[in-house]
């Protein structure tokens, strides 16, 4: 037997490695099964962003967080001022500032109802060579990088306008809702002409409808709006400049339905009475049109339609669309505005597209001129219309959580109708009941329904606005 000897060295380092490798595992192993007592240390960087809770959520934005920029001009001043003191409201905590081209002599009350009126800054140094267009658009176009130097506190929207732009700041507060202020957005709306959107940009907000920019974007702009507007002297106005500087800003346009530029001429009762279902926020061009109510002036118009926006600014000018089956009418509300009655059954992809009651902006028929779908004004004197305008609105007194309407039928001259069947000229007004609704845009889009109530009183029909019921569709 050959007699054993002492192990290499190599081999005893090697047995001596592996032994402290199985007591350095089996102390980690004991240790993990082991519950740790409480410890001061902080946890590492990612356990500590898994185990954190997510921050506060901002205050919802309210009025008193938004600075209207309104562009004016001193010409025009005294007669456009009228406008802006129907909506602008400082007793509501509305901050705005009121852009001039040059001084204008104050009236007797005009500190009253109307925001500060501020010179705007020299544009000299620009230059300006559109041939058609005038260089009020360089100073207009530098309205909101002008606001934000003022340095007002706790602004989270700066929103242009006109002098003859009229808001619903209670729509506009839900629409800027849905967004985030730190974030880089430019909402509005584009023209109804599709020329002018093919001219200038489909990619554009229109001043005159309105549009809002983000305190983030706000501060992005005044930042570089000087250099920006220097290399673009050829643009015709000043959203379009805006315009220029978004896209060099990489910041795209947030297209919203309810800002509307209005460039059209003649009624605009064909796109009132059929809104798109969304907040109404803007009307534009309210010196060109008719006026939204017949047999008043512009303001009287105006006036009227301020008693529903403060009953329920939300539903104004929804449109919901019913029938009377019993005497086969079709029945089409704009809350707070009008209702429509028909001889007949249409459709609702039918009777939800504005009716041609408008010119284009360049003031011919031609429907392929607007940038939507619209039909034509029947011809037909039995398939034309009753219209029944808004008179009065107010709450009821028997549920406060709703509202009770009035509209009375508008008496022109009317071609006679060979039809056999029940006329709505035996109507002489309509009252609509609604509940109010201040989720209504917190939910997935959807036009109200309404039905049509039974009632025995003679010239006298009633109609019911609200949510659809489960399984509510409008059929025929």
């Amino acid at each position: 037997m050959k007699k054993e000897g002492k192990p290499p060295l190599p081999k005893l380092l090697l047995s001596l490695f592996l032994f402290l490798l199985s007591l350095t595992s089996l102390f980690y192993t004991l240790k993990l099964a082991t519950p740790s007592p409480c410890r001061d240390e902080p946890f590492p960087s990612t356990s500590r962003q898994l185990a954190s809770s997510p921050p506060p959520s901002p205050q919802k934005t309210g009025i008193h967080h938004l600075v209207f920029g309104i562009a004016a001009s001193a010409k025009l001043w005294d007669q456009r001022k009228n406008y802006i003191k129907l909506w602008f409201k400082p007793e509501e905590s509305m901050r705005g500032v009121v852009w001039l081209d040059k001084e204008v002599p104050a009236a007797a009350g005009d500190a009253e109802g109307l925001p500060p009126i501020r010179i705007s800054g020299d544009t000299s140094q620009f230059k300006y060579t559109n041939k058609q267009g005038h260089r009020s658009a360089l100073r207009i176009s530098r309205i909101v990088s002008e606001t934000l130097r003022m340095g007002l506190a706790d602004v989270r929207w700066f929103v242009m306008g006109d002098d003859d732009t009229v808001f619903v700041t209670e729509n506009l507060v839900r629409v800027l809702n849905g967004y985030d202020h730190r974030e880089y957005y430019y909402i509005g709306g584009v023209s109804e002409s599709h020329l002018q959107n093919i001219y200038f940009s489909y990619g554009m907000a229109y001043g005159g409808g309105g549009f809002a920019i983000s305190y983030g974007l706000a501060v992005a702009l005044e930042g570089m709006q000087d250099r920006c507007m220097r290399r673009y002297p050829g643009l015709y106005g000043s959203d379009d400049r805006i315009q220029a500087c978004m896209a060099e800003l990489g910041v795209p346009l947030t297209r919203h339905l309810g800002f509307h530029q209005f460039d059209v001429y003649g009624n605009l009762f064909g796109l009132l009475a059929a809104h798109p279902v969304t907040p109404l926020v803007s009307l534009h061009h309210l010196d060109i049109v008719e006026p939204i109510f017949p047999n008043v002036t512009r303001l009287q118009a105006l006036h009227r339609l301020a008693l529903p926006t403060k009953l329920d600014s939300a539903a104004l000018m929804q449109q919901s669309i019913c029938y009377d089956k019993s005497r086969a009418w079709t029945v089409s509300v704009s809350w707070g505005y009008a209702v429509q009655v028909f001889r007949g059954t249409f459709s609702p992809r039918e009777i939800e597209m504005p009716a041609r009651t408008f010119l284009n902006w360049y003031k011919k028929t031609d429907y392929t001129a607007y940038a939507f779908n619209t039909r034509p004004v029947s011809r037909n004197p039995c398939q034309m219309p009753f219209v029944f305008y808004l008179s009065n609105a107010r709450v009821d007194p028997g549920r406060t959580d709703s509202t009770v309407s009035e509209y009375v039928r508008h008496r022109g001259n009317r071609p006679h109708c060979k039809w056999k069947m029940a006329s709505p000229e035996d109507v002489d007004y309509v009252v609509v009941e609604k509940r109010r609704d201040t989720n209504l845009w917190d939910r997935a889009p959807r036009r109200n329904c309404c039905r049509v109530k039974e009632t025995t009183r003679k010239g006298r029909m009633v109609v019911d606005v609200g949510l659809c019921g489960e399984g509510e569709i409008t059929e025929l």
